[in-house]
C-alpha cells in the first residue's frame, strides 16, 4: 500500500467535501425551489462532468489553469500561486469536476419537501432561514449525507483530471488512483491489487452509506400523502 498516495487522496476527498458542501447547498436549493426558463441549460452544464471523459475535462481544465491563460498567469502574477501540477489546482479542478455528485442528490431531497410545509412554517412566523435550518434541513439530510459520501468516493476514484491537471508528484498531487497505474506499469500487479481493493471497498461502504440513509425516506409514505 502507498500511504504516501492514500493520505494524498484522503486529504483531498475530504477537502473536496468540506469546500463543495456550502455552495452545493445554496445551488441545489435554488436548482429545487425555482422554476424559470434557462434552468434546464443551467442542470444541463451541472450535469456535464458526469457524461464527458475525465480527460477531455481535466484538458480544458488544464487549459485554463495554466500560465499561459489569463487567470493562470494572473494568479501566478500576484499571488505567486501555479494551479498546474499543485495540490491547490488539483483541489480546485476536483471541486469543478465533483459538483453533481454533491448538488443533485441535495436537490432531489429539497424538491420532495412539500411547499405547503414552507408556507406553514411562514404563517407561522418562521422567517425563511428559520425555515430552512428548522424545516427543510432536518428533512433534506439524508441528500445532504448521499452528496457528501458520492464526492468524497468520487473523489478517491478519479484518476483523468487528477493526471492531467495534477500530475503525479509524490506526496503532493499523486492519488491512489495514480501510484495504481504506475505499479500496473511497473508490473507490479500484487501492489495495484491491494490498492484497487482499497477502493472498490471505499466505493462500496459509501454506497451502503448513501441507502441507508435513504432508507427512511423511501420507507415510508411521500410527505404529500400524510
Amino acid at each position: 500500500m502507498d500511504w504516501q498516495s492514500a493520505r494524498v487522496s484522503l486529504l483531498l476527498a475530504v477537502l473536496t467535501a468540506a469546500v463543495l458542501l456550502p455552495p452545493g447547498l445554496w445551488l441545489a436549493r435554488w436548482l429545487a425551489l425555482t422554476h424559470w426558463r434557462g434552468k434546464s441549460l443551467v442542470e444541463a452544464l451541472l450535469m456535464l462532468p458526469l457524461l464527458l471523459p475525465p480527460t477531455v475535462v481535466g484538458f480544458y481544465l488544464l487549459i485554463a489553469f495554466g500560465q499561459g491563460s489569463p487567470l493562470g498567469a494572473w494568479l501566478d502574477a500576484q499571488l505567486d500561486l501555479r494551479l498546474v501540477f499543485s495540490f491547490e489546482g488539483l483541489l480546485l479542478a476536483s471541486v469543478l469536476v465533483n459538483l453533481p455528485f454533491m448538488v443533485q442528490p441535495m436537490q432531489r431531497a429539497l424538491a420532495a419537501i412539500p411547499g405547503s410545509l414552507r408556507e406553514a412554517a411562514w404563517v407561522s412566523g418562521l422567517s425563511h432561514w428559520q425555515t430552512f435550518w428548522k424545516i427543510e434541513l432536518p428533512l433534506a439530510w439524508p441528500g445532504l449525507l448521499a452528496g457528501v459520501a458520492l464526492t468524497v468516493a468520487h473523489t478517491l476514484g478519479e484518476f483523468g483530471v487528477v493526471l492531467m491537471v495534477g500530475g503525479s508528484i509524490p506526496g503532493e498531487t499523486r492519488t491512489l488512483s495514480i501510484a495504481i497505474y504506475d505499479r500496473v506499469q511497473a508490473f507490479d500487479m500484487a501492489g495495484a491489487h491491494l490498492m484497487a481493493l482499497a477502493l472498490v471497498g471505499c466505493s462500496l461502504l459509501a454506497l451502503v452509506f448513501v441507502f441507508a440513509a435513504d432508507r427512511p425516506a423511501r420507507g415510508g409514505r411521500p410527505l404529500q400523502d400524510r
